[in-house]
């Protein structure tokens, strides 16, 4: 569980690709994201996360986002898809590969009756399945942080729950001044309570996520090192 934990919060990171994909599930071919933050994680990594817009999932309007987290000797690239109005995810395909050998998991949310469905795959072989059931909406890590980027206005000491399927409060603990690169930043400093994570959000209209420091397993930290955005 925990191992997943820091899977799910590394993707508030990620690559989309430079390259025209084709999305396994066969919704749709996409190219060029409506934003995308690159970061580098240390020690020895890079992410990238994009936001590629609206997307048709089983005849339903969903938002499409991905992400691709490298680090030595292990790659996960994540198709996460969710609801418009709630950023709840709905699916997220993951295709992970480790020294030892690739593999595939497929993750389906029922936000209906708080259930999470994972399986897992060698090859076209289903290996693993487990069901995960909780007392409310189930959110992924990715998706809890990029909701925060929605919110108008923040005060500090405000806080959010959020079941990872663990259940997270994310806090705005201050707003401080961050420094990446030679730029400096007016940010939101989140933490998280259990202490597992802080994240620190730019306070201007891009609230863009610009370091995240993770205290799970290792521990590692993101650094925001390029952003883009569709300017149509």
């Amino acid at each position: 569980m925990k191992k997943n934990v820091v899977l799910s919060v590394l993707c508030l990171l990620i690559l989309s690709f430079a390259y025209v994909f084709g999305v396994k599930s066969g919704t749709c071919l996409l190219a060029n994201p409506v934003n995308k933050f690159v970061y580098t994680i240390s020690p020895l990594g890079v992410a990238d996360f994009s936001d590629l817009g609206i997307v048709k999932l089983c005849g339903q309007d969903v938002r499409l986002h991905t992400l691709k987290t490298r680090i030595f000797g292990f790659e996960d690239t994540e198709i996460i898809y969710s609801d418009l109005k709630t950023f709840l995810p709905i699916r997220i395909e993951r295709d992970v590969a480790r020294w030892l050998g690739k593999e595939r998991i497929v993750e389906e949310y029922d936000q209906e009756n708080f259930t999470l469905t994972t399986k897992k795959f060698r090859g076209c072989r289903q290996i693993q399945e487990s069901v995960i059931e909780n007392d409310g909406p189930i959110n992924n890590a990715i998706l809890a942080l990029y909701d925060l980027r929605t919110f108008p206005e923040l005060e500090i000491g405000q806080s959010f729950k959020a079941n990872l399927p663990t259940e997270f409060e994310i806090k705005l603990e201050s707003i401080d001044q961050l420094k990446i690169s030679k730029d400096i930043f007016e940010t939101y400093h989140f933490i998280s309570v259990p202490d597992k994570f802080e994240t620190w959000i730019s306070k201007d209209k891009r609230r863009m996520p610009l370091k995240i420091k993770l205290r799970i397993g290792v521990g590692y930290t993101l650094v925001l090192k390029e952003y883009f955005e569709d300017s149509d």
